[in-house]
């Protein structure tokens, strides 16, 4: 037997793992599963997207090693995109890296900038990584508590003296992952001064700016002064273009934070497979072609989710942005049993909400990953659940 680096045996195991395991338990009985456990878009990725890669993809051109930074060509793209979409100009040789995914250049920042003993703010309920990130580097998770009555942003100014003298790096997500929340540019404001005045690097997961209801447009942290000498944004055609699968994100922002990132992917991977980059290029150049409809399905899923759960009583607000439903649970049950129930009696897979982090306790989270029909048996079904 080998024995495992402390890292990894001090692991928790990996929330969506265990949901996963559950549910080809459940599957293995027979169960009628209606999975709305994890956020993986099952709409197609768009059709011209997918022509784009097989078209590159017999270009012998492109069947080399990649630049671990990305095709200037996507880096373009990337800059032009956020000049559309936010107004911001991005120098793409400096300002934008790509990512094979988000998710690599979330854990991968803490290898740029955390030694072991720095101080790493954390929202809590959050996405696992940028806790496991930090702690896989020898770092110390500071957790910021987001609350119904705080509007599930965090408080700044609750952070003891001595945490802020060891802070290195904050991490925030606007629309929020798990709650669905969403914030304005005040508290970008907030949160850029806060991280000039400290010297902290300010990392913004912005995944799911696209995913927004009711006319509403997520901001991007860079449209705010000062920000591009202290923060580091994350996004993402995952979520954006249901490309999950495709693994290709990027981060753009302070030329320093970007460059280091793309330092330590330099020094551990090879890139993004440059016919995916051709194809995320397209996908870019028509965002707004392809995202209208997108939205338009998640909405109308919202919609059936969320008025469904007041016809059966729950009390909850319609979530402005993200594919979450962040649902409290009834009074008596706790996030774990009420979605053990949920699975055991109406065969429904949802998240339990301290999954993501102690203050989650109290809510379960729900995807709109479903077609609407399926969206509304499961409501039906949960109705018919004993509470």
């Amino acid at each position: 037997m080998f024995n495992k680096a402390r890292r990894i045996q001090e692991l928790p195991p990996y929330l969506f793992a265990e949901i996963d395991r559950k549910k080809r338990a459940a599957m293995a009985k027979g169960v009628d599963l209606i999975d709305l456990g994890i956020g993986d878009p099952d709409i197609p990725t768009p059709g011209r997207i997918i022509q784009r890669l097989s078209e590159t993809a017999a270009e012998p051109a492109n069947h080399r090693y990649p630049s671990s930074s990305g095709m200037m060509e996507f880096r373009q793209a990337v800059a032009d995109w956020y000049d559309r979409r936010f107004g911001v100009t991005l120098d793409a040789a400096t300002e934008v890296t790509s990512l094979i995914g988000s998710k690599e250049g979330v854990a991968n920042m803490a290898v740029a900038y955390v030694d072991p003993g720095d101080v790493v703010l954390v929202p809590t309920p959050a996405y696992p990584v940028y806790a496991i990130g930090t702690r896989f580097n020898g770092g110390d998770v500071h957790f910021l508590p987001l609350t119904r009555d705080n509007g599930f942003l965090p408080d700044l100014a609750s952070i003891p003296a001595d945490v802020l003298e060891r802070a290195k790096m904050l991490w925030i997500n606007y629309p929020n992952n798990p709650t669905g929340a969403v914030c304005d540019l005040s508290f970008f404001e907030e949160a850029v001064e806060f991280a000039h005045r400290h010297n902290i690097v300010l990392c913004h997961d912005a995944a799911y700016t696209e995913l927004g209801f009711d006319d509403y447009w997520a901001p991007s942290i860079l449209q705010v002064d000062g920000a591009r000498e202290v923060a580091i944004e994350f996004h993402s055609l995952s979520k954006t273009f249901n490309m999950t699968g495709w693994r290709i994100g990027m981060a753009v922002g302070c030329a320093e934070l970007v460059g280091t990132l793309a330092q330590v992917k330099s020094n551990v991977d090879s890139g993004v497979f440059q016919p995916v980059q051709e194809a995320a290029i397209l996908a870019l150049e028509h965002a707004e072609e392809f995202l209208g409809p997108i939205r338009e399905v998640y909405q109308e899923r919202r919609d059936t989710v969320v008025d469904g759960l007041h016809r059966a009583g729950f009390e909850l607000p319609a979530p402005r942005a993200t594919f979450y439903v962040w649902l409290p649970v009834p009074g008596g049950w706790t996030s774990t049993d009420f979605t053990a129930r949920l699975l055991d009696e109406a065969g429904i897979v949802t998240t339990p909400g301290n999954g993501f982090g102690d203050p989650g306790e109290g809510f379960i989270r729900m995807t709109l990953c479903s077609p609407a029909e399926r969206l509304k048996e499961a409501v039906e079904r949960l109705r018919q659940v004993s509470l």
